[in-house]
């Protein structure tokens, strides 16, 4: 479903930066081409770095991009791809959505790396497919726009429309393309050049296996917290949290405190309090939403928890993030 490219010239592809986007994500983009290139002996690809004014751009690291040029010279590519990450809708203008709408309109292929699928829907451009992003933003991004489907997949590709959870994935959804587009062979010599041991499939996970996460292997906890991550909007009672696990509430509770040093309803309520903070920073959902969202009865009820936890108010969270104190591990006594 890559689209298919005609010709002895190079195929263009163009890479919009937006401020904030990730470097890393970018670059494992930009280097499987680049690869691909020499180990062909011909430039089967050629990249074009294009910012909204055509000046650098700064990356979440702080580090600055050149830009070969602005969004005029984006018409007429047959590829377009908007790598995004911290704060997407900061890009969004009136100017940029209008030049999405209208590569689309000449039938380009759009894509987005990590975040930049908001940017997408902000420009109505995506249509009756999933869509994929990093994981951490997927909350905002269904509270959004919740008519639109998310999948936690590495990457989807579809016609006229690729997206990528960002990070290493967009090194395996370009070795993808290049399988497709110029046989496995080369996309397995580019992997190997990279020191990449297995091309990912779109179907990968993004997240580690929860065990690996919590670093813990006993079935029951790993029941118990998937079924707190599945239902953090309208949180489970202790009672229910045990029977999906086969086990009794005290079972439960000495296995929260033996295992993850504190117990079940204070490791649930810090789950839900990293999906308000999520929410604060992604989305201009007002705090009642995002209480309602993260599964707390009030506004108050929330910034009592989340000042508790975090040390610092929603409010002062949501106006400079940068500055407020790391947040403490999932479960930590508030």
């Amino acid at each position: 479903m890559y689209r298919t490219h005609h010709g002895s010239e190079p195929e263009p592809i163009g890479f919009l930066l937006v401020p904030k986007f990730s470097a890393m994500a970018f670059f494992s983009a930009i280097e499987p081409l680049r690869v691909a290139n020499r180990l062909a002996g011909r430039r089967l690809f050629a990249w074009h770095v294009l910012s909204v004014d055509g000046e650098s751009v700064a990356a979440s690291s702080g580090m600055r991009v050149m830009a070969d040029g602005g969004l005029d010279q984006a018409r007429g590519l047959p590829t377009l791809i908007v790598c995004a990450s911290f704060d997407p809708e900061e890009a969004v203008t009136r100017k940029l959505l209008a030049a999405l709408r209208a590569l689309a309109r000449q039938g380009a292929t759009l894509g987005a790396l990590d975040t930049g699928a908001h940017i997408l829907a902000r420009a109505g451009l995506i249509r009756d497919v999933p869509v994929t992003m990093h994981w951490e933003a997927v909350p905002g991004f269904r509270e959004q726009f919740p008519e639109i489907r998310v999948s936690d997949e590495l990457f989807e590709v579809h016609p006229g429309l690729l997206t990528c959870a960002g990070g290493t994935a967009s090194l395996d959804m370009m070795l993808d393309m290049i399988g497709h587009k110029h046989g496995a062979e080369l996309a397995v010599a580019v992997s190997e050049q990279l020191i990449h041991d297995r091309i990912r499939s779109s179907h990968d996970h993004q997240r580690m296996a929860l065990p690996t996460r919590l670093q813990v292997t006993n079935a029951k906890v790993v029941a118990v917290v998937a079924a707190m991550e599945a239902n953090l909007e309208q949180p489970l009672a202790a009672s229910a949290l045990a029977r999906r696990a086969g086990i009794t509430t005290r079972q439960m509770e000495r296995l929260f405190r033996s295992l993850l040093g504190t117990s079940p309803a204070l490791f649930y309520r810090g789950l839900r309090l990293d999906r308000a903070r999520q929410l604060l920073r992604q989305t201009d959902l007002g705090l009642m939403e995002v209480a309602l969202a993260s599964g707390f009865s009030s506004a108050s009820a929330l910034s009592r928890r989340y000042s508790g936890h975090f040390g610092v108010a929603p409010s002062a969270d949501r106006r400079d993030p940068a500055t407020t104190p790391s947040a403490r591990h999932v479960g930590a006594q508030p």
